[in-house]
């Protein structure tokens, strides 16, 4: 927008702080300690990017689908979510990303690990990354966040959206309050700011507030799917060639009685297993990992997507409760546990894993029994896809390997939206991860850029008409 000189009436409402204040206080008191009003890693300018691993998804030119990020595609096309994903990439380039990409020098070392995995009735999907760190990546959105300020962009930080103002099926603007205030329910004192054009870009992290906003103004949505798994931690020489190959190898099947789909996402070579706090205190697992600062394992997320059907239309609420349980399970904390005791049927005790060969990066993990909470059907599925990795990589479903519970992808019930982004409401827009559209920084990125053009256009042919 700012680039088409259309930036002059832009509000952007950010409920955390801007991306410098942004400290997470885990490395220092060794546990997450919850920080209020808001958690600084899912909340403040760029989201929960900025302490991400930094992973920009690009594609594969000889394909002709995009199996990563999401559903762009299918609202603007494969050609040009192609051209849109060169372009957003040329921004983070321009922006001070790394410009060697990952994935792309060993295609016949990845050729042979595919015809493994085919025999293992397993997808491996291979495409070019650019792995910004995540140091790296606050640091970036550091630039882009002075870029948009220089440049006039209004941002209102530590501001939480209350309520949507919609008339007669059409937007006309939001209701605000400090962020301070967000979990004070007695609050009355909100501000509304108005505006012909509501672009709704809440992340993962505000799926929640996205499914009230649905239910009390009407927008329509389709039921979307939560996916629930774990974070598994194994050493890096286990991992030593997809590392290698391909930085992070993305792994999708259909295992065991179930068939569900299962896929590895957001792996780190030489990471650390981190937390993020939701709504209402959930803990959930993530990992990073870092340009410079290293670890000698790997983590990745295993997930099992879950689509519920008729009656049941509650993904997310379904998702709360896996998390609320075994939160509770771990006093609050993220649970850990050996593979082999899962095996053995039972809990991993402390003074086991102080004995593990894998040593957990997350040290405010809890040792204990994540199968309590995460459910027969999901564990089964997870436990499939392992020992089906393992005849791919060889040492995948090693006993002294770690799992961290729970990893929970939020994505709201999707929002249904034209190809232009617009919800049933009049002027309302959803794009990003939260309203289902997109998952990941790259996809996310992108969708921010076409909204940018389709609201210019829509500008100009409003001075047009007048």
């Amino acid at each position: 927008m700012i680039q088409k000189g259309k930036h002059q009436n832009i509000l952007l409402i950010e409920q955390g702080k801007r991306v410098e204040q942004r400290i997470c206080p885990i490395e220092k008191t060794g546990k997450c300690v919850k920080c209020k009003p808001l958690c600084h890693i899912t909340c403040g300018f760029s989201g929960a990017g900025a302490f991400s691993d930094g992973k920009l998804s690009l594609y594969d030119p000889d394909m002709d689908q995009i199996y990563v990020g999401g559903d762009l595609q299918e609202y603007i096309g494969v050609e040009e979510t192609k051209k849109l994903i060169d372009y957003t990439d040329q921004i983070y380039l321009d922006f001070g990303a790394d410009k060697h990409l990952e994935g792309t020098e060993y295609k016949e070392e990845v050729k042979k690990i595919n015809e493994k995995a085919k025999k293992e009735e397993i997808t491996l999907i291979n495409i070019p990354i650019r792995h910004l760190g995540t140091e790296k990546s606050h640091e970036l959105y550091g630039k882009l966040e002075k870029y948009l300020l220089d440049h006039g962009v209004n941002i209102q930080f530590e501001t939480a959206v209350d309520d949507l103002v919609v008339e007669n099926n059409q937007i006309k603007g939001v209701k605000v309050r400090p962020a301070s205030q967000v979990e004070n329910e007695d609050f009355a004192d909100s501000e509304t700011i108005y505006a012909d054009h509501v672009v709704v870009a809440v992340g993962r992290k505000g799926a929640n507030w996205l499914v009230a906003m649905c239910d009390r103004h009407h927008i329509a949505t389709k039921t979307g799917v939560v996916d629930i798994g774990i974070r598994y931690e194994l050493p890096d020489k286990i991992m030593e060639k997809i590392n290698t190959y391909m930085y992070e190898g993305k792994f999708i099947g259909r295992v065991g009685p179930f068939k569900d789909k299962v896929r590895t996402f957001c792996q780190n070579p030489s990471g650390f297993v981190s937390t993020e706090v939701y709504d209402h205190n959930i803990t959930l697992v993530n990992g990073h990992s870092y340009k410079e600062k290293k670890s000698t394992n790997t983590n990745l997320a295993i997930l099992v997507s879950h689509k519920f059907q008729y009656p049941f239309d509650k993904p997310i609420e379904y998702g709360r409760n896996v998390a609320k349980n075994l939160n509770e399970l771990g006093a609050g904390n993220i649970v850990v546990q050996r593979l082999g005791d899962i095996y053995r049927g039972k809990r991993t005790w402390e003074e086991e894993l102080k004995r593990n060969t894998v040593v957990p990066t997350l040290k405010s993990a809890v040792a204990g029994d994540i199968t309590f909470a995460l459910g027969y059907r999901t564990m089964t599925d997870i436990l499939e896809f392992i020992r089906a990795l393992d005849k791919i990589i060889e040492g995948f479903a090693n006993p002294d390997n770690l799992l961290y519970g729970p990893e929970i992808k939020f994505y709201s019930n999707q929002i249904s939206i034209d190809s232009n982004f617009e919800t049933n409401i009049k002027g309302l827009y959803s794009i990003g991860d939260g309203g289902g559209m997109t998952r990941g920084l790259m996809m996310a990125s992108c969708s921010g850029v076409q909204m940018a053009r389709i609201l210019e256009k829509r500008m100009k042919n409003h001075v047009k008409q007048n």
